[in-house]
Parts: structure tokens; C-alpha cells; sequence
């Protein structure tokens, strides 16, 4: 009871507004009269000078002490999400750990990581098997053999990831044996062209074929848009199968990679990365996309200054001269910083710009790759920055358009062994809306696309002669 009793003392004292506040003096000397109540509790008559109730304070503490219990409530609601959050992280963190310790554990481990990424590799051939049927729009024993050694290539992974490392040996020949196979069936679609390797006995470009998308690139990251990939036009003696890719989140060309073969380039094994910058070394940087590996070199954009840039693959020296006239300010339509577009054809080396003096126009020359110069130059009619890209074969420059999001075309050929120029429609599937990287490989006839961090690849279709 006394309890109770000081406590309402001490709240009507704190309620009580300040100037109401007694003094020791204000209560006397006498002692303060009490009763007993009716059921035994005692009772205490206190008298205070302002005898009018606070009852704004008491509204004002109340609504304050709704909107603190709100906001507590709304706390532990934000702590409650991020604690599943974290959950999740956590669950995903364990997941991570378990697979580095598979890792770090020793070489044989590697074996259960290659054995999953080739699950999703004949994932990806199903899908282009899938693909070429619904584009032949027949029932073919070639696909269908397609189908059933897809199908067995999946239990042969399921039955042999618990042997030793020697057996992914076989999966890796079969896996070899069933991609020859399927572009033997993408060609064999496609109609490809008797014209030999390297001959030019040939009228043209007749069409293209569907583009065939290998994979996203080797950063597996569709932020690296930028960038370029194909084979070496004129490889040297033992590399003819090798595969380069290089990319890039920026238009800075800042290292390059080469694969031994196409299995190795989409198991993304790279046999080596030239990097070409190094802090207070050198700085060997390009820009832009098109650039291409020509005899064990790249020929690409110096970044700074602007020069045309012979980089040696196997020394990682660099030799750059500039190009007469060039100027930096005329791009391609998709991308900007596109000022030299290097390309290979059967007949050598070739450069494509723009100067001042042809207001934009595109300029064409041939590189004396020994002398490593301009040898000799054309003028063509056509303005740079309304061609997406462009491309030599057999010395005839090809440029293209887009038409929509979904179809390019090559609109004007100029060709060099004439002089002569002609505007046409060719039209083929760009896969998206825009690429950055368009070259054609005179090493396999075929035309390499970089296309929103993915590789993609046309077989080229050629006219009788």
C-alpha cells in the first residue's frame, strides 16, 4: 500500500506544471492528517496550490508512446527480414566454402567441377540440336543420332564422375567426337561452299547462315559486352586450331587470351593471357572492338596516342605507327571509339577509317605487314558512322546496316580489284539488337561475331563463280 502511494505522489508531482511545485516550506511543520480507508488501506489528503489536471501532457505522452511502439515494431520487422537475408547468405556462403574446399583439397577434386560444367555443355548441345530440327522442319537420322548420343553422353558423366581422373579423358573424346558431329550437321544445313580454302574462285557472298551461338563469354558475365573472338586469319605451324578471346566491361582493350582449341576456349582453360598493362611498366593498352590475330600478333587501336599497334603474341612487344589522315572522330553506329577496324581476308591485311579530308567517308587501306605500313589506299562513297561494321573477302570490303532489332543486312560492297562499288541486301540473324565485333576468318570461311558478351559465328554461303 505505501508502495502504491508514493508512486501516485511522485506522478502527480512530475504531471504537476512547475510553478505548482511545493517547497519543504509550503507543507509546514504539522504533520499531514490520515485515515483508514474501508478495506484497511491507509489514506493520505494532500493539498497542492494548482489543483487543475494535465490532461494535454498525459495526451501528448500517450500519443508519444504510440508512435515509439510503432517504430519499435517496425525495427524488429526490418530486423526480422534481415535475418532470413542472412540466412540465405549464409546457406550460400556454406555452399561456396564446401566447393573451394573440394578444391583446395588436391588436383583430383578438379574432377567433380569439369564433370558438372560438361552437364551444362551437353545442356547447350540439346538446345542447338533442338534448334537445327525446328529450323529444318524435318525428322533427319542425323539429328536424331544426335539426340541418342546427347543422351548417352549424359550417362556415361553420371556413371564415370566417381572414377579416376583418367577416365574424364574418354568423356573429353567423345565430347570432341559429338561436336564435330554437330557441325558437320550445321554445315551440311548451311550448304557450305566447295570454294577451297583460301581460293577466291568464287562470286561473292550468296547468303549466311543462322548464327551459332556458342556461349557467354569466358568472364561469364554478360557485363562484358564489349570485346572481340575467332582464330588467328594466317596461323603459324601447330597452332591452327587455337581460339583468342578478349573482353571488356569498358571500350579498353587490356588483355587478350588464347584457348588451344574450341573445346578449351568453352571449358574456358585458357593456355595463356597477355595482359597489356602493367603499373609502372608499361601501359600497351588498345580501345575499341575491332581488332584481329594475324600470324601470332594483334593488330589493334593503340589507346594513346592514336596509332595503329602490332602487338607479338609469343614476346609481348608492340611496334605502332600512325595511319595517314586517320582521325579519331568518325565511329561505327554501335559503338563509339570504333576508329580503326582491322581486318584479314585471303589477299593480307587490311584497315578500314575515316579522315577529315573524305568528311566521314569511309577510307580503306592494305597493310604491308613486313614494312608494317599503309601501302596503298581507297576512297570509298559510303559514310562510317551510318555502317555498323565491315568486313574484307578477297579483297572486296563488305559493310552492313541494321534493319531491326533482329535482322542485319550487308548494304555496299566496294571492291578493290575493280574499284567498283554496288549497293545490295544481304540479310542475316544478328542474334540481339547489336553487336560490337564483326570479322571474317579466311582460315575458315567463316564470319566471328562478339555480340553482347556471347560468341556467335555465321558459315558463309558463297556464289558460283
Amino acid at each position: 500500500m505505501m508502495t502504491s502511494l508514493v508512486f501516485s505522489l511522485l506522478l502527480l508531482l512530475l504531471l504537476a506544471p512547475a510553478h505548482s511545485w511545493l517547497s519543504l516550506e509550503d507543507w509546514g511543520s504539522g504533520s499531514v492528517a490520515g485515515s483508514i480507508g474501508d478495506f484497511g488501506q491507509c489514506v493520505c489528503n494532500v493539498f497542492l496550490p494548482d489543483t487543475s489536471f494535465p490532461g494535454d501532457r498525459v495526451e501528448h505522452m500517450q500519443t508519444s508512446s504510440t508512435d515509439l511502439a510503432v517504430e519499435i515494431k517496425l525495427q524488429i520487422n526490418k530486423v526480422t527480414s534481415v535475418k532470413g537475408q542472412l540466412v540465405v547468405l549464409l546457406s550460400e556462403l556454406t555452399n561456396l566454402t564446401a566447393r573451394l574446399e573440394i578444391l583446395q583439397s588436391g588436383p583430383d577434386k578438379y574432377i567433380k567441377l569439369e564433370f558438372e560444367i560438361i552437364r551444362i555443355e551437353l545442356r547447350d548441345f540439346a538446345t542447338l540440336v533442338t534448334q537445327l530440327k525446328t529450323s529444318l522442319n524435318i525428322s533427319s537420322p542425323a539429328i536424331e543420332e544426335l539426340y541418342i548420343e546427347i543422351r548417352n553422353m549424359s550417362l556415361i558423366v553420371d556413371r564415370l564422375e566417381s572414377y579416376d581422373r583418367s577416365n574424364l579423358e574418354v568423356i573429353r573424346i567423345e565430347f570432341a567426337k559429338l561436336q564435330k558431329k554437330l557441325e558437320k550437321c550445321q554445315d551440311d544445313r548451311e550448304e557450305i561452299s566447295n570454294s577451297p580454302i583460301g581460293s577466291c574462285t568464287h562470286g561473292g557472298i550468296l547468303r549466311f547462315g543462322r548464327p551459332v551461338i556458342s556461349q557467354l563469354n569466358a568472364n561469364l558475365n554478360a557485363g562484358f559486352k564489349y570485346g572481340g573472338w575467332g582464330k588467328d586469319s594466317s596461323p603459324l605451324s601447330g597452332s591452327e586450331e587455337m581460339y583468342w578471346y578478349a573482353g571488356s566491361s569498358d571500350l579498353l582493350l587490356s588483355k587478350i587470351s588464347l584457348y588451344g582449341d574450341y573445346y578449351k576456349l568453352i571449358m574456358r582453360q585458357a593456355l595463356r593471357t597477355n595482359e597489356l598493362y602493367e603499373v609502372y611498366k608499361y601501359d600497351y593498352r588498345g580501345s575499341g572492338n575491332n581488332y584481329i590475330v594475324r600470324s601470332n600478333a594483334l593488330y589493334y587501336q593503340f589507346n594513346n596516342p592514336f596509332k595503329m599497334a602490332k602487338y607479338n603474341l609469343t614476346s609481348s612487344t608492340v611496334v605502332a605507327e600512325v595511319v595517314p589522315e586517320a582521325t579519331n572522330r568518325f565511329s561505327y553506329h554501335y559503338s563509339s571509339n570504333q576508329n580503326l577496324d582491322f581486318a584479314a581476308d585471303e589477299s593480307g591485311l587490311w584497315v578500314t577509317y575515316a579522315t577529315e579530308a573524305s568528311n566521314g567517308k569511309l577510307v580503306l587501306g592494305k597493310i604491308d605487314e613486313d614494312l608494317f605500313e599503309v601501302q596503298r589506299v581507297w576512297h570509298t562513297s559510303v559514310f562510317k558512322q551510318s555502317v555498323t561494321n565491315a568486313f574484307m573477302i578477297c579483297g572486296v570490303l563488305y559493310a552492313t546496316r541494321s534493319v531491326d532489332t533482329q535482322t542485319e543486312e550487308v548494304f555496299y560492297t566496294y571492291d578493290t580489284n575493280t574499284s567498283e562499288e554496288n549497293y545490295v541486301s544481304i540479310q542475316f540473324e544478328k542474334f540481339q539488337d547489336l553487336y560490337v565485333y564483326l570479322d571474317y576468318n579466311p582460315a575458315d570461311q567463316k564470319l566471328y561475331m562478339y555480340n553482347n558478351g556471347y560468341y556467335v559465328y555465321y558459315n558463309v554461303k558463297f556464289r558460283d563463280a
